[in-house]
């Protein structure tokens, strides 16, 4: 289980194909401290570290997770944010993070407003995933409010920090991104399906 709140960023530095299975090696100021087994969320995906050899950590994404994320979309030297797993007796500073991307979303429009920077995004909504008017919703591993909620998209809000603090600083109009909705969300929505 994860918090959204992002540990470290990482570059990556190797992509390697293995059937429709993806490998991914990264490079991060956290990657001495990784151990193989260990899961580590990338982009909001929870992933298992394969191999640690200095401050590089591999992992691997198969086809599902691939056909649900923009893991498939990143190329050498892209930032990609990492969090490790929330430790048990540790601060929940964020909210409740599965890293299980539901679905991509693609950015709209970016807005400075004062120092701080105004995103908008869009996704499919015909899977049934919802937001609520400031309500929780995880992006690229990040955990963020939501405000302007509609059927199909929503805004969010990025103060400095996080913007230069994850790969939310090098987001443009038209880049996809992994959402991961609220966790409470997806069981209302689920009871309530189920009572009907």
């Amino acid at each position: 289980m994860f918090t959204g709140i992002i540990e470290s960023v990482g570059k990556l530095i190797k992509l390697e194909e293995e059937g429709t299975n993806l490998h991914l090696t990264i490079e991060s100021p956290i990657g001495k401290e990784l151990k193989v087994d260990q899961s580590v969320s990338h982009n909001g995906i929870c992933l298992t570290v394969t191999n640690v050899e200095s401050d590089r950590h591999r992992v691997t994404a198969i086809q599902e997770t691939l056909s649900k994320s923009n893991l498939g979309n990143l190329t050498i030297g892209d930032v990609v944010n990492l969090e490790r797993c929330m430790v048990a007796n540790g601060r929940f500073d964020g909210h409740v993070v599965q890293g299980h991307v539901d679905q991509t979303a693609v950015v709209t429009a970016i807005k400075e407003v004062g120092g701080s920077w105004l995103f908008d995004f869009e996704y499919d909504p015909t899977s049934g995933n919802v937001t609520v008017e400031k309500g929780s919703i995880a992006i690229n591993g990040i955990s963020l409010t939501c405000f302007n909620s509609k059927n199909n998209g929503f805004t969010v809000a990025i103060i400095p920090y996080t913007f230069e603090h994850t790969n939310f600083g090098q987001l443009k109009a038209g880049d996809v991104v992994n959402l991961e909705f609220d966790i409470i969300g997806k069981y209302v929505k689920r009871l309530l399906q189920q009572s009907v």
